[in-house]
C-alpha cells in the first residue's frame, strides 16, 4: 500500500496464488494485472508516457530516448510475437493510450506509473549491445562533446539595456505578409520573467560537473525539499551559464521536470517552471521541450497556476514561440485562449507582458491568425486598445491579424478605424505632454495601413473618422516608418476610384471590379466609353 492508501503496481512483484485461495480474490488479482499492451517492450514497466514509433510499435519516451542515445535497435521477439526491428526516426505521443492507461490505474486503484528511470533503462540496454571494442562514454559526456565541436567560447552580455534595444522582433520575417511594427518593443528575445546574471562573463564549455550529476539526484529523489533543491540549483546555473542549459536540457532532467512542474508543493513548481524558462532560452533546446510535451502542462499552469507561477509559465510559451517550427504546435495545442485571457486579465504585468509577445509570435504563423479571429480575439484586442490597458501589446498582435482577409473583415465590423484614428489622436494630444509612446503612434498608422488593403470599405470608414488630418500629422512629425505609411495611406484617400457611364450618361462605381493593388493604388475595369470594350485602368496619384 502506498501512503495515501492506494495499491502501488510492480510488474515483477506479483505472486500466484495458492489453490487455496477465493475466486473473488483470485478476481481482483487478475484485474491488477495491467494488459500486455500498457507495458513497454523495452522497459518492461507501464508506460507512464507512451509514444508511437514510424514503426507502429509503442514505448515509454524514456525508453526510446536512450535507444536514440546510444544509436542501439533492440530485438523485441518477447513481445506480441512482433520480431519487426522498430523504426525510432518519428515520435509521437500516444495520448489515448496514456489516457486508457490512466483510466485502468485509477478503477483498479493502482497508483499511475511514473518514467522509469533513465540509468536504469540505459544499463539493460547496454547489457543487450554486443561488445565493443570503444572505450564506453555516456550519454551526456556525447553531448557535451558535440557542443565542444559546434559552439566557440563567446562572450555574453546578459543586461536589459541589451535586450531594449534589439532593432528587430525575432523570426519577423518569418512570415511575407507580416507587418513591420515598432522596433522598440522590449524583451524581444527574453520573458519578463527571466531575470539575467547583472554582470558579463566568458563562457566556456565545461566537462560534465558534479553539480549537474547532483541536480539529477536530488530531482529523481521522492523527498521534496531534495527537489527543491535540486530545481534552485538547477535554477541558478541555467541562468548565468549558457553551456548548463545546454546539458541540462537531457531527456532524463526533462522527464523528472515534467512532473515537477505539476507539483503541488508551490516551490517545486515554481523554480521548476522558472528552470524551464531559463532552458528555453537556448535556441537548440526550443524544438525539444515542445516535442517532449511541455505545452500543454504550460498551458494548465497559465489557467489556474498561481501568479507566479503564471508569469513563467506565459514566459516559457514565449521563449518557445520564437522557434519557426514550435508556431503551429503551440497553437494546435491550445496555447491561443489562455493566452488572450492571460493578456486581458492576469494578474501580474510580466504575465500580460509575455503573453502579448507570445501572441504576436505566435500570430505569424496565417494558422494562428485564423485561430485568433474565430476565436473572437479582435473584439478583445480592440478593447483593450481603447482601455490603454496592454494596448501597445494588443496593437502588435492586430497589425498580424490584420494581414488575413478574415481578420480585416473582422477589424472593420468591430469599427477598427475609428478605434485606431481615436488612440492616434490621443497619441497626438499625449505627445504635446510629453508621455506619447512614439511605438503605439507608430503601430496604430501600421494598423491603419493593413486595414486598408484591398478594403473598399476602408475609405469610407476612413474618412468618417476624418483620418487625413491626423495622418497628416504624423506625416510631419512621426517616425521614418510611421510617415511612409501614413503618406501611403493619404496616397489611398485622395485617388479616385474610376466610374462606369450608365445609360443616361451619369456615373456610377462598378465596386464590384474595384480592386487595391499592394502599392496602395486602386485598379478597376471597367467599359470604354467609345467603343463598351473592357480595360484595366491604374490610377496613381503624387502627394499633396
Amino acid at each position: 500500500m502506498g501512503k495515501n492508501g492506494r495499491l502501488r503496481w510492480n510488474p515483477f512483484s506479483h505472486k500466484s496464488t495458492s489453490s487455496s485461495s477465493s475466486s473473488s480474490t483470485r478476481q481482483q488479482q487478475q484485474q491488477q494485472q495491467p494488459p500486455i499492451e500498457f507495458i513497454c517492450p523495452i522497459s518492461k514497466t507501464i508506460m507512464s508516457d507512451p509514444v508511437v514509433v514510424s514503426s507502429g510499435q509503442t514505448f515509454e519516451r524514456v525508453s526510446v530516448q536512450v535507444c536514440l542515445d546510444l544509436a542501439f535497435i533492440p530485438k523485441l521477439t518477447d513481445h506480441d510475437d512482433d520480431d519487426s526491428p522498430p523504426d525510432f526516426s518519428t515520435v509521437i505521443p500516444n495520448r489515448n493510450m496514456k489516457s486508457t492507461i490512466d483510466g485502468w490505474c485509477d478503477s483498479v486503484g493502482v497508483e499511475r506509473p511514473h518514467p522509469p528511470d533513465y540509468s536504469a533503462v540505459e544499463t539493460n540496454l547496454r547489457q543487450q549491445m554486443p561488445p565493443s571494442s570503444e572505450v564506453e562514454i555516456r550519454v551526456s559526456e556525447q553531448e557535451l562533446l558535440r557542443a565542444v565541436a559546434d559552439r566557440a567560447p563567446v562572450i555574453y552580455h546578459h543586461a536589459d539595456s541589451e535586450l531594449m534595444n534589439r532593432r528587430r522582433l525575432d523570426n519577423s520575417s518569418s512570415s511575407d505578409e507580416s507587418v513591420i511594427v515598432a522596433h522598440q518593443s522590449p524583451f524581444i528575445t527574453r520573458p519578463a520573467c527571466f531575470s539575467p546574471s547583472s554582470s558579463s562573463s566568458e563562457i566556456e564549455i565545461l566537462n560534465y560537473s558534479p553539480e549537474e550529476e547532483e541536480i539529477y539526484t536530488k530531482l529523481k529523489s521522492s523527498d521534496v525539499f531534495d527537489q527543491e533543491q535540486g530545481l534552485i540549483m538547477m535554477r541558478k546555473m541555467t541562468r548565468t551559464k549558457d553551456e548548463a542549459r545546454v546539458s541540462l536540457c537531457s531527456s532524463r532532467i526533462l522527464s523528472l521536470l515534467k512532473f515537477m512542474i505539476v507539483s503541488r508543493y508551490s516551490l517545486v513548481q515554481t523554480n521548476s517552471l522558472a528552470s524551464l524558462v531559463n532552458l528555453s532560452l537556448e535556441k537548440t533546446n526550443k524544438l525539444t521541450i515542445v516535442r517532449l510535451g511541455f505545452v500543454p502542462l504550460l498551458i494548465d499552469v497559465l489557467k489556474s497556476g498561481s501568479k507566479e507561477a503564471q508569469e513563467h509559465a506565459a514566459g516559457s510559451i514565449f521563449s518557445l514561440s520564437l522557434e519557426d517550427d514550435n508556431k503551429m504546435p503551440i497553437g494546435v495545442l491550445g496555447a491561443l485562449q489562455p493566452l488572450l485571457h492571460a493578456l486581458r486579465a492576469a494578474e501580474s504585468d510580466r504575465t500580460r507582458h509575455d503573453a502579448g509577445l507570445a501572441l504576436y509570435h505566435l500570430s505569424l504563423n496565417q494558422t494562428n491568425r485564423l485561430k485568433l479571429v474565430r476565436l473572437g480575439a479582435v473584439p478583445v484586442l480592440f478593447s483593450l486598445v481603447r482601455s490603454g490597458e496592454s494596448a501597445s501589446r494588443a496593437l502588435l498582435v492586430i497589425c498580424n491579424l490584420a494581414c488575413c482577409s478574415e481578420g480585416r473583415s473582422a477589424m472593420l465590423d468591430a469599427n477598427a478605424v475609428a478605434i485606431l484614428v481615436g488612440k492616434l489622436r490621443e497619441e497626438e494630444r499625449r505627445r504635446e505632454e510629453s508621455r506619447s509612446s512614439a511605438a503605439a503612434r507608430e503601430n496604430c498608422v501600421a494598423a491603419l495601413f493593413a486595414l486598408s488593403h484591398e478594403s473598399l470599405r476602408f475609405k469610407g470608414l476612413a474618412k468618417e473618422a476624418r483620418v487625413v488630418e491626423v495622418l497628416k500629422e504624423v506625416e510631419e512629425r512621426g517616425t521614418e516608418r510611421a510617415r511612409e505609411k501614413a503618406r501611403k495611406i493619404l496616397q489611398l484617400m485622395r485617388e479616385r476610384v474610376p466610374e462606369e457611364d450608365d445609360d443616361d450618361g451619369e456615373g456610377t462605381v462598378d465596386w464590384d471590379r474595384v480592386i487595391l493593388d499592394s502599392n496602395g493604388s486602386i485598379r478597376s475595369r471597367f467599359r470604354d466609353g467609345g467603343g463598351g470594350r473592357n480595360r484595366m485602368v491604374t490610377q496613381n496619384s503624387s502627394g499633396f
